[in-house]
Protein backbone atom coordinates (compact mmCIF):
# COMPACT_ATOMS: atom_id res chain seq x y z
CA UNK A 1 0.00 0.00 0.00
CA UNK A 2 3.46 2.35 1.13
CA UNK A 3 4.33 1.37 -2.38
CA UNK A 4 1.10 2.59 -3.99
CA UNK A 5 1.03 5.24 -2.18
CA UNK A 6 4.31 6.63 -2.95
CA UNK A 7 4.10 6.09 -6.79
CA UNK A 8 0.74 8.06 -6.87
CA UNK A 9 2.72 11.08 -5.01
CA UNK A 10 5.19 10.60 -8.02
CA UNK A 11 2.85 10.22 -10.94
CA UNK A 12 1.37 13.58 -9.94
CA UNK A 13 5.29 15.26 -9.63
CA UNK A 14 5.76 14.35 -13.52
CA UNK A 15 7.89 11.36 -15.45
CA UNK A 16 11.08 12.14 -13.35
CA UNK A 17 9.99 11.54 -10.14
CA UNK A 18 8.19 8.78 -11.44
CA UNK A 19 11.35 7.03 -12.80
CA UNK A 20 13.31 7.37 -10.00
CA UNK A 21 10.72 6.72 -7.53
CA UNK A 22 10.63 3.36 -9.52
CA UNK A 23 14.18 2.75 -9.56
CA UNK A 24 14.66 -0.74 -7.30
CA UNK A 25 14.55 0.00 -3.58
CA UNK A 26 15.82 -3.51 -2.59
CA UNK A 27 19.87 -4.34 -1.69
CA UNK A 28 22.11 -2.78 -4.17
CA UNK A 29 25.78 -4.65 -4.29
CA UNK A 30 26.39 -0.73 -5.25
CA UNK A 31 24.78 2.33 -6.06
CA UNK A 32 25.85 5.37 -8.39
CA UNK A 33 27.27 7.46 -5.36
CA UNK A 34 29.47 4.28 -4.50
CA UNK A 35 30.40 3.38 -8.03
CA UNK A 36 31.91 6.65 -8.79
CA UNK A 37 33.84 6.03 -5.84
CA UNK A 38 34.81 2.58 -6.69
CA UNK A 39 35.46 3.54 -10.22
CA UNK A 40 38.02 5.84 -9.21
CA UNK A 41 39.88 3.41 -6.96
CA UNK A 42 39.70 0.76 -9.55
CA UNK A 43 41.35 3.10 -12.57
CA UNK A 44 43.91 4.49 -10.26
CA UNK A 45 44.19 0.09 -9.72
CA UNK A 46 44.74 -0.56 -13.42
CA UNK A 47 46.78 2.94 -13.57
CA UNK A 48 49.19 1.63 -11.10
CA UNK A 49 49.37 -2.13 -12.09
CA UNK A 50 50.12 -1.00 -15.84
CA UNK A 51 52.78 1.69 -14.13
CA UNK A 52 54.95 -0.39 -12.28
CA UNK A 53 54.33 -3.74 -14.23
CA UNK A 54 58.14 -3.92 -15.01
CA UNK A 55 58.16 -4.48 -11.37
CA UNK A 56 56.05 -7.99 -11.33
CA UNK A 57 57.60 -11.26 -12.38
CA UNK A 58 56.30 -11.67 -15.84
CA UNK A 59 55.65 -15.04 -16.19
CA UNK A 60 53.32 -16.52 -13.03
CA UNK A 61 55.08 -19.03 -10.96
CA UNK A 62 51.98 -21.86 -10.28
CA UNK A 63 51.50 -25.17 -11.30
CA UNK A 64 47.73 -25.89 -12.75
CA UNK A 65 44.83 -26.15 -10.32
CA UNK A 66 46.69 -23.47 -7.90
CA UNK A 67 43.29 -21.16 -7.78
CA UNK A 68 40.64 -23.61 -7.03
CA UNK A 69 41.82 -24.19 -2.81
CA UNK A 70 42.09 -20.52 -2.43
CA UNK A 71 38.38 -19.52 -3.22
CA UNK A 72 35.37 -20.82 -1.63
CA UNK A 73 33.58 -24.28 -3.57
CA UNK A 74 30.16 -22.09 -3.79
CA UNK A 75 29.36 -18.28 -4.54
CA UNK A 76 28.23 -16.20 -1.39
CA UNK A 77 25.06 -16.19 0.34
CA UNK A 78 25.73 -12.61 1.78
CA UNK A 79 27.20 -9.66 -0.53
CA UNK A 80 31.35 -9.68 0.08
CA UNK A 81 32.63 -5.85 0.02
CA UNK A 82 34.50 -4.46 -2.36
CA UNK A 83 37.75 -4.39 -0.36
CA UNK A 84 37.97 -7.97 0.07
CA UNK A 85 37.93 -8.49 -3.39
CA UNK A 86 40.45 -5.87 -4.76
CA UNK A 87 42.43 -7.69 -2.20
CA UNK A 88 41.90 -11.28 -3.41
CA UNK A 89 42.57 -10.02 -7.06
CA UNK A 90 46.37 -8.94 -5.47
CA UNK A 91 46.55 -12.28 -3.59
CA UNK A 92 44.88 -14.81 -5.72
CA UNK A 93 44.45 -13.62 -9.38
CA UNK A 94 47.97 -11.60 -9.60
CA UNK A 95 50.01 -14.56 -8.70
CA UNK A 96 48.61 -16.44 -11.86
CA UNK A 97 48.83 -13.57 -14.04
CA UNK A 98 51.05 -14.15 -17.18
CA UNK A 99 51.90 -10.28 -17.68
CA UNK A 100 51.23 -9.51 -21.49
CA UNK A 101 51.76 -6.08 -21.26
CA UNK A 102 54.84 -6.34 -19.01
CA UNK A 103 58.19 -4.84 -21.28
CA UNK A 104 59.62 -8.10 -20.71
CA UNK A 105 57.28 -10.43 -22.32
CA UNK A 106 58.20 -10.79 -26.35
CA UNK A 107 56.21 -14.18 -26.55
CA UNK A 108 53.72 -14.52 -29.27
CA UNK A 109 52.44 -11.10 -30.33
CA UNK A 110 51.97 -7.85 -29.03
CA UNK A 111 48.60 -7.56 -27.51
CA UNK A 112 46.94 -4.20 -28.38
CA UNK A 113 46.64 -1.77 -25.42
CA UNK A 114 46.03 1.71 -24.31
CA UNK A 115 44.36 3.96 -22.04
CA UNK A 116 42.35 5.26 -24.39
CA UNK A 117 41.06 2.26 -25.71
CA UNK A 118 40.27 0.69 -21.62
CA UNK A 119 38.29 4.03 -21.25
CA UNK A 120 36.36 2.77 -24.52
CA UNK A 121 35.54 0.24 -22.83
CA UNK A 122 33.99 1.57 -19.76
CA UNK A 123 31.35 3.16 -21.98
CA UNK A 124 30.86 0.25 -24.10
CA UNK A 125 29.62 -1.68 -20.72
CA UNK A 126 27.91 0.94 -19.45
CA UNK A 127 25.66 1.43 -22.99
CA UNK A 128 25.96 -2.38 -22.32
CA UNK A 129 23.73 -2.52 -25.85
CA UNK A 130 23.78 -6.06 -28.20
CA UNK A 131 24.10 -4.74 -31.48
CA UNK A 132 22.80 -7.32 -33.69
CA UNK A 133 20.80 -4.92 -35.85
CA UNK A 134 20.82 -1.27 -36.77
CA UNK A 135 17.73 -0.73 -34.78
CA UNK A 136 19.15 -2.76 -31.29
CA UNK A 137 21.34 0.35 -31.65
CA UNK A 138 21.91 2.85 -34.56
CA UNK A 139 24.85 4.45 -33.25
CA UNK A 140 26.44 0.85 -32.69
CA UNK A 141 26.44 -0.23 -36.21
CA UNK A 142 26.77 3.58 -37.44
CA UNK A 143 30.10 3.74 -35.89
CA UNK A 144 31.25 0.46 -36.48
CA UNK A 145 30.89 1.07 -40.54
CA UNK A 146 32.39 4.47 -40.16
CA UNK A 147 35.25 3.43 -38.00
CA UNK A 148 35.78 0.32 -40.76
CA UNK A 149 36.37 2.92 -43.68
CA UNK A 150 38.45 5.16 -41.24
CA UNK A 151 40.90 2.03 -41.01
CA UNK A 152 40.55 1.40 -44.81
CA UNK A 153 41.41 4.40 -46.06
CA UNK A 154 44.73 4.80 -43.43
CA UNK A 155 45.85 0.84 -44.99
CA UNK A 156 45.10 2.49 -48.42
CA UNK A 157 42.84 -0.23 -49.51
CA UNK A 158 40.88 -0.43 -52.56
CA UNK A 159 37.80 1.49 -52.53
CA UNK A 160 35.92 -2.08 -53.76
CA UNK A 161 36.40 -2.87 -49.78
CA UNK A 162 34.77 0.06 -48.15
CA UNK A 163 31.14 1.01 -47.53
CA UNK A 164 31.39 4.77 -47.97
CA UNK A 165 27.35 5.49 -48.96
CA UNK A 166 26.60 2.94 -51.80
CA UNK A 167 29.59 0.29 -52.17
CA UNK A 168 29.14 -3.12 -52.49
CA UNK A 169 31.86 -4.04 -49.99
CA UNK A 170 32.36 -2.71 -46.40
CA UNK A 171 33.90 -3.79 -43.03
CA UNK A 172 33.25 -5.76 -39.72
CA UNK A 173 34.79 -6.36 -36.91
CA UNK A 174 34.64 -9.96 -35.89
CA UNK A 175 36.18 -11.23 -32.80
CA UNK A 176 39.04 -12.94 -33.81
CA UNK A 177 41.38 -14.00 -37.15
CA UNK A 178 40.07 -17.39 -36.68
CA UNK A 179 36.62 -16.41 -36.62
CA UNK A 180 37.43 -14.10 -39.60
CA UNK A 181 38.81 -17.17 -41.86
CA UNK A 182 35.73 -19.42 -40.96
CA UNK A 183 33.27 -16.44 -41.83
CA UNK A 184 35.14 -16.35 -45.16
CA UNK A 185 34.91 -20.22 -45.60
CA UNK A 186 31.73 -20.89 -45.26
CA UNK A 187 31.11 -17.80 -47.59
CA UNK A 188 33.06 -19.29 -50.06
CA UNK A 189 31.34 -22.64 -49.37
CA UNK A 190 27.89 -21.34 -49.37
CA UNK A 191 29.00 -19.36 -52.91
CA UNK A 192 30.45 -22.35 -54.88
CA UNK A 193 27.49 -24.73 -53.41
CA UNK A 194 24.75 -22.22 -55.06
CA UNK A 195 26.45 -21.55 -58.39
CA UNK A 196 27.36 -25.02 -58.88
CA UNK A 197 23.77 -26.34 -58.15
CA UNK A 198 22.83 -23.39 -60.49
CA UNK A 199 24.19 -24.83 -63.73
CA UNK A 200 23.43 -28.62 -62.56
CA UNK A 201 19.91 -28.37 -59.81
CA UNK A 202 20.71 -32.30 -59.95
CA UNK A 203 23.69 -31.34 -57.79
CA UNK A 204 22.88 -32.43 -54.07
CA UNK A 205 24.92 -30.03 -51.27
CA UNK A 206 26.59 -33.12 -49.99
CA UNK A 207 28.07 -34.24 -53.83
CA UNK A 208 29.36 -30.63 -53.77
CA UNK A 209 31.08 -30.93 -50.31
CA UNK A 210 32.94 -34.05 -50.45
CA UNK A 211 34.53 -32.87 -53.11
CA UNK A 212 35.53 -28.99 -52.32
CA UNK A 213 39.15 -28.31 -51.42
CA UNK A 214 40.89 -25.51 -49.78
CA UNK A 215 44.81 -24.22 -49.60
CA UNK A 216 46.97 -22.52 -47.22
CA UNK A 217 50.36 -22.05 -47.09
CA UNK A 218 52.64 -25.45 -44.73
CA UNK A 219 53.55 -21.88 -42.75
CA UNK A 220 49.39 -20.78 -42.26
CA UNK A 221 48.17 -20.61 -38.59
CA UNK A 222 46.47 -23.94 -37.15
CA UNK A 223 42.88 -21.73 -36.90
CA UNK A 224 43.01 -22.21 -41.09
CA UNK A 225 43.24 -26.27 -40.42
CA UNK A 226 40.19 -25.56 -37.75
CA UNK A 227 38.21 -23.80 -40.19
CA UNK A 228 38.64 -26.26 -42.54
CA UNK A 229 37.28 -29.17 -40.03
CA UNK A 230 34.73 -27.16 -39.14
CA UNK A 231 33.54 -26.06 -42.57
CA UNK A 232 33.16 -29.61 -43.30
CA UNK A 233 36.05 -29.51 -46.60
CA UNK A 234 39.41 -30.55 -47.36
CA UNK A 235 42.23 -28.43 -46.60
CA UNK A 236 45.91 -28.89 -48.66
CA UNK A 237 48.86 -27.13 -47.29
CA UNK A 238 50.85 -25.90 -50.01
CA UNK A 239 54.47 -26.18 -50.08
CA UNK A 240 56.24 -22.95 -48.91
CA UNK A 241 59.87 -21.78 -50.46
CA UNK A 242 62.71 -20.68 -48.97
CA UNK A 243 61.91 -17.80 -47.58
CA UNK A 244 58.66 -19.52 -46.32
CA UNK A 245 56.34 -18.06 -48.26
CA UNK A 246 53.34 -19.65 -50.97
CA UNK A 247 54.17 -19.00 -54.88
CA UNK A 248 52.33 -19.43 -57.80
CA UNK A 249 53.92 -22.76 -59.01
CA UNK A 250 53.58 -25.00 -56.23
CA UNK A 251 49.68 -23.57 -56.00
CA UNK A 252 49.35 -23.94 -59.48
CA UNK A 253 50.63 -27.64 -59.52
CA UNK A 254 48.06 -28.88 -56.18
CA UNK A 255 45.21 -27.01 -58.49
CA UNK A 256 46.02 -28.69 -61.56
CA UNK A 257 46.68 -32.64 -59.50
CA UNK A 258 43.76 -31.90 -57.41
CA UNK A 259 40.90 -30.69 -60.68
CA UNK A 260 42.62 -33.98 -62.33
CA UNK A 261 41.26 -36.04 -59.84
CA UNK A 262 37.93 -34.03 -59.88
CA UNK A 263 37.75 -32.18 -56.68
CA UNK A 264 36.47 -29.14 -56.60
CA UNK A 265 39.08 -25.93 -55.45
CA UNK A 266 37.22 -23.23 -54.22
CA UNK A 267 39.42 -21.31 -51.26
CA UNK A 268 42.52 -19.90 -50.72
CA UNK A 269 43.70 -18.64 -47.66
CA UNK A 270 47.37 -15.82 -48.08
CA UNK A 271 49.13 -15.18 -44.55
CA UNK A 272 50.86 -11.79 -44.55
CA UNK A 273 53.31 -11.96 -42.00
CA UNK A 274 52.97 -15.98 -40.78
CA UNK A 275 52.89 -16.78 -36.78
CA UNK A 276 56.21 -18.61 -37.04
CA UNK A 277 58.66 -16.57 -39.08
CA UNK A 278 56.06 -13.25 -40.26
CA UNK A 279 57.12 -14.30 -43.75
CA UNK A 280 54.86 -13.07 -46.65
CA UNK A 281 53.01 -15.33 -49.40
CA UNK A 282 53.04 -14.03 -52.41
CA UNK A 283 50.14 -12.23 -53.29
CA UNK A 284 50.80 -10.58 -56.49
CA UNK A 285 51.46 -14.15 -58.03
CA UNK A 286 48.98 -15.94 -56.17
CA UNK A 287 46.09 -13.28 -56.42
CA UNK A 288 45.88 -13.65 -60.30
CA UNK A 289 45.35 -17.40 -60.15
CA UNK A 290 42.60 -17.18 -57.64
CA UNK A 291 40.45 -15.27 -60.11
CA UNK A 292 41.63 -16.81 -62.71
CA UNK A 293 40.18 -20.20 -61.47
CA UNK A 294 36.91 -18.45 -59.52
CA UNK A 295 38.33 -19.13 -55.90
CA UNK A 296 37.82 -17.17 -53.27
CA UNK A 297 41.04 -15.54 -51.79
CA UNK A 298 41.20 -14.67 -48.23
CA UNK A 299 44.35 -12.78 -46.82
CA UNK A 300 45.08 -13.45 -43.32
CA UNK A 301 47.13 -10.75 -42.12
CA UNK A 302 46.37 -10.93 -38.05
CA UNK A 303 49.85 -9.11 -37.03
CA UNK A 304 51.26 -7.36 -39.94
CA UNK A 305 48.16 -5.42 -41.25
CA UNK A 306 48.85 -3.11 -38.67
CA UNK A 307 52.16 -1.90 -40.13
CA UNK A 308 50.57 -1.48 -43.54
CA UNK A 309 49.41 2.34 -42.06
CA UNK A 310 53.01 3.21 -42.22
CA UNK A 311 54.02 4.10 -46.15
CA UNK A 312 57.08 2.22 -46.15
CA UNK A 313 55.50 -1.15 -45.24
CA UNK A 314 52.54 -0.75 -47.89
CA UNK A 315 54.06 -2.68 -50.43
CA UNK A 316 53.62 -5.62 -48.60
CA UNK A 317 49.75 -5.90 -49.03
CA UNK A 318 50.42 -5.24 -52.75
CA UNK A 319 48.05 -7.65 -54.38
CA UNK A 320 45.17 -7.06 -52.14
CA UNK A 321 42.73 -6.11 -55.04
CA UNK A 322 42.19 -9.64 -55.62
CA UNK A 323 41.58 -10.70 -52.57
CA UNK A 324 37.51 -11.50 -51.81
CA UNK A 325 38.09 -10.93 -47.94
CA UNK A 326 40.58 -9.25 -45.92
CA UNK A 327 41.37 -9.31 -42.28
CA UNK A 328 43.69 -8.66 -39.49
CA UNK A 329 43.85 -7.84 -35.87
CA UNK A 330 44.13 -4.20 -34.46
CA UNK A 331 43.92 -5.88 -31.08
CA UNK A 332 47.54 -6.82 -31.63
CA UNK A 333 49.51 -3.71 -32.43
CA UNK A 334 47.16 -0.86 -33.18
CA UNK A 335 46.74 -0.35 -29.44
CA UNK A 336 43.44 -1.32 -29.13
CA UNK A 337 42.26 -4.58 -26.55
CA UNK A 338 41.26 -7.38 -27.15
CA UNK A 339 38.62 -8.17 -29.06
CA UNK A 340 38.68 -5.82 -32.35
CA UNK A 341 39.77 -8.26 -35.73
CA UNK A 342 39.31 -6.31 -38.47
CA UNK A 343 37.31 -7.57 -41.62
CA UNK A 344 36.31 -6.47 -45.01
CA UNK A 345 34.68 -8.05 -47.61
CA UNK A 346 34.52 -6.96 -51.56
CA UNK A 347 30.91 -8.10 -51.86
CA UNK A 348 28.73 -7.94 -48.12
CA UNK A 349 26.32 -10.06 -50.30
CA UNK A 350 28.48 -12.79 -50.16
CA UNK A 351 28.33 -12.64 -46.23
CA UNK A 352 24.46 -12.22 -45.92
CA UNK A 353 24.07 -14.57 -47.99
CA UNK A 354 25.51 -17.34 -46.24
CA UNK A 355 24.25 -16.18 -43.02
CA UNK A 356 21.28 -14.21 -43.52
CA UNK A 357 18.15 -15.51 -41.08
CA UNK A 358 15.45 -13.01 -40.50
CA UNK A 359 13.09 -13.61 -38.00
CA UNK A 360 10.11 -11.61 -37.34
CA UNK A 361 11.60 -10.25 -33.65
CA UNK A 362 14.50 -9.32 -34.89
CA UNK A 363 13.42 -7.51 -38.32
CA UNK A 364 12.71 -3.42 -38.51
CA UNK A 365 11.29 -0.47 -40.19
CA UNK A 366 14.94 -0.13 -41.70
CA UNK A 367 16.72 -2.88 -42.64
CA UNK A 368 15.45 -2.98 -46.41
CA UNK A 369 16.08 0.66 -47.00
CA UNK A 370 19.79 0.16 -48.60
CA UNK A 371 21.39 3.02 -46.09
CA UNK A 372 22.20 0.55 -43.19
CA UNK A 373 23.21 -2.69 -42.35
CA UNK A 374 22.77 -5.65 -40.06
CA UNK A 375 25.86 -6.91 -38.40
CA UNK A 376 24.37 -9.94 -37.68
CA UNK A 377 24.61 -11.21 -40.98
CA UNK A 378 28.48 -10.76 -41.19
CA UNK A 379 29.07 -12.87 -38.19
CA UNK A 380 28.92 -16.28 -36.23
CA UNK A 381 27.10 -14.74 -33.14
CA UNK A 382 23.84 -13.18 -33.06
CA UNK A 383 24.92 -10.31 -30.59
CA UNK A 384 27.76 -8.41 -30.53
CA UNK A 385 29.31 -5.37 -28.18
CA UNK A 386 29.41 -2.02 -29.32
CA UNK A 387 33.41 -2.53 -30.36
CA UNK A 388 34.07 -0.08 -32.35
CA UNK A 389 33.93 2.53 -29.72
CA UNK A 390 37.72 1.54 -29.04
CA UNK A 391 38.47 2.46 -32.08
CA UNK A 392 37.05 5.67 -32.23
CA UNK A 393 38.66 6.40 -28.98
CA UNK A 394 42.30 5.33 -30.11
CA UNK A 395 42.33 6.88 -33.52
CA UNK A 396 41.11 10.02 -32.08
CA UNK A 397 43.47 10.05 -29.22
CA UNK A 398 46.70 9.05 -30.92
CA UNK A 399 45.82 10.24 -34.78
CA UNK A 400 47.64 8.41 -37.49
CA UNK A 401 50.88 9.76 -36.75
CA UNK A 402 50.63 8.26 -33.12
CA UNK A 403 50.07 4.79 -34.69
CA UNK A 404 52.47 5.10 -37.17
CA UNK A 405 55.38 6.03 -34.23
CA UNK A 406 54.47 2.83 -32.36
CA UNK A 407 54.57 0.57 -34.95
CA UNK A 408 57.90 1.94 -36.18
CA UNK A 409 59.39 1.94 -32.63
CA UNK A 410 58.67 -1.51 -32.45
CA UNK A 411 60.67 -2.53 -36.05
CA UNK A 412 63.33 0.12 -34.93
CA UNK A 413 63.49 -2.93 -31.51
CA UNK A 414 63.48 -5.57 -33.22
CA UNK A 415 66.29 -4.29 -36.04
CA UNK A 416 68.46 -3.42 -32.78
CA UNK A 417 67.95 -7.20 -31.57
CA UNK A 418 68.63 -8.45 -34.39
CA UNK A 419 72.01 -6.44 -34.56
CA UNK A 420 73.13 -7.68 -31.13
CA UNK A 421 72.47 -11.62 -32.14
CA UNK A 422 74.15 -11.26 -35.45
CA UNK A 423 77.15 -10.10 -33.26
CA UNK A 424 77.29 -13.02 -30.87
CA UNK A 425 78.97 -16.02 -33.44
CA UNK A 426 77.33 -18.57 -31.16
CA UNK A 427 73.86 -17.24 -32.39
CA UNK A 428 72.14 -17.61 -36.07
CA UNK A 429 69.24 -15.12 -37.54
CA UNK A 430 66.76 -17.67 -38.90
CA UNK A 431 64.67 -15.91 -41.52
CA UNK A 432 64.42 -12.29 -42.67
CA UNK A 433 63.38 -9.63 -40.14
CA UNK A 434 60.07 -7.39 -42.24
CA UNK A 435 58.78 -5.90 -38.71
CA UNK A 436 58.56 -6.54 -34.92
CA UNK A 437 59.74 -10.31 -34.58
CA UNK A 438 63.27 -12.23 -34.81
CA UNK A 439 63.50 -15.74 -34.97
CA UNK A 440 67.00 -16.92 -33.61
CA UNK A 441 68.76 -20.38 -32.39
CA UNK A 442 71.92 -20.65 -31.07
CA UNK A 443 73.72 -22.85 -33.87
CA UNK A 444 74.10 -26.16 -32.97
CA UNK A 445 71.48 -29.22 -32.24
CA UNK A 446 67.49 -28.73 -31.60
CA UNK A 447 67.84 -30.11 -28.22
CA UNK A 448 70.40 -27.84 -27.13
CA UNK A 449 67.86 -24.63 -28.02
CA UNK A 450 65.33 -26.50 -26.10
CA UNK A 451 67.53 -26.22 -23.35
CA UNK A 452 68.29 -22.50 -23.74
CA UNK A 453 64.56 -21.87 -23.99
CA UNK A 454 63.80 -23.98 -20.77
CA UNK A 455 66.14 -21.86 -18.96
CA UNK A 456 64.97 -18.33 -20.24
CA UNK A 457 61.43 -19.29 -19.18
CA UNK A 458 62.56 -20.90 -16.41
CA UNK A 459 64.32 -18.27 -15.04
CA UNK A 460 61.02 -15.48 -15.73
CA UNK A 461 62.38 -12.69 -16.41
CA UNK A 462 61.92 -12.13 -20.08
CA UNK A 463 59.27 -14.47 -21.66
CA UNK A 464 59.83 -15.92 -24.99
CA UNK A 465 57.81 -18.99 -27.20
CA UNK A 466 59.41 -20.75 -30.20
CA UNK A 467 58.73 -22.24 -33.69
CA UNK A 468 59.56 -24.67 -35.78
CA UNK A 469 60.97 -23.63 -39.25
CA UNK A 470 61.75 -27.24 -41.28
CA UNK A 471 63.24 -29.05 -39.11
CA UNK A 472 65.06 -26.36 -36.88
CA UNK A 473 63.47 -25.93 -33.44
CA UNK A 474 64.07 -21.65 -33.13
CA UNK A 475 63.48 -19.09 -30.69
CA UNK A 476 61.03 -16.14 -31.11
CA UNK A 477 61.40 -12.75 -29.70
CA UNK A 478 58.94 -10.47 -30.75
CA UNK A 479 58.44 -6.97 -29.90
CA UNK A 480 55.09 -6.91 -27.64
CA UNK A 481 54.56 -4.06 -25.19
CA UNK A 482 53.37 -0.82 -25.59
CA UNK A 483 55.93 0.81 -23.43
CA UNK A 484 59.30 -1.67 -23.98
CA UNK A 485 62.38 0.58 -24.73
CA UNK A 486 66.09 -0.18 -25.94
CA UNK A 487 66.62 -0.71 -22.50
CA UNK A 488 64.63 -3.63 -22.22
CA UNK A 489 65.90 -5.16 -25.39
CA UNK A 490 69.42 -4.60 -24.34
CA UNK A 491 68.17 -6.23 -20.90
CA UNK A 492 66.77 -9.04 -22.38
CA UNK A 493 69.55 -9.85 -24.57
CA UNK A 494 71.97 -9.88 -21.68
CA UNK A 495 69.81 -12.49 -19.76
CA UNK A 496 69.93 -14.79 -23.13
CA UNK A 497 73.76 -14.67 -23.49
CA UNK A 498 74.22 -15.05 -19.87
CA UNK A 499 72.04 -18.34 -19.99
CA UNK A 500 73.57 -19.22 -22.92
CA UNK A 501 77.41 -19.10 -21.89
CA UNK A 502 76.26 -21.22 -18.86
CA UNK A 503 74.33 -23.84 -21.12
CA UNK A 504 77.69 -24.17 -23.56
CA UNK A 505 79.80 -24.60 -20.30
CA UNK A 506 77.47 -27.42 -19.35
CA UNK A 507 79.34 -30.64 -20.04
CA UNK A 508 77.13 -32.86 -22.56
CA UNK A 509 76.73 -36.81 -23.09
Amino acid sequence: MATCLRLEAAATRGWGAWHRCCLWQGPAAMDSAEFRRRGKEMVDFVADYLEGIEGRQVYPDVEPGYLRPLIPTTAPEEPDTFEDIISDVEKIIMPGVTHWHSPFFFAYFPSGNSYPALLADILCGAIGCVGFSWAASPACTELETVMMDWLGKMLKLPEAFLAGQVGEGGGVIQGSASEATLVALLAARTKVIRRLQAASPGLTQGAIMEKLVAYSSDQAHCSVERAGLIGGVKLKAIPSDGKFAMRASALQEALERDKAEGLIPFFVVATLGTTSCCSFDNLLEVGPICNKEDMWLHIDAAYAGSSFICPEFRHLLNGVEFADSFNFNPHKWLLVNFDCSAMWVKKRTDLIGAFKLDPLYLKHNHQDSGLITDYRHWQLPLGRRFRSLKMWFVFRMYGVKGLQAHIRKHVRLAHEFERLVQQDPRFEICTEVTLGLVCFRLKGSNRLNEELLERINGAKKIHLVPCHLRDKFVLRFAICARTVESAHVQLAWEHITQLATSLLATPRD
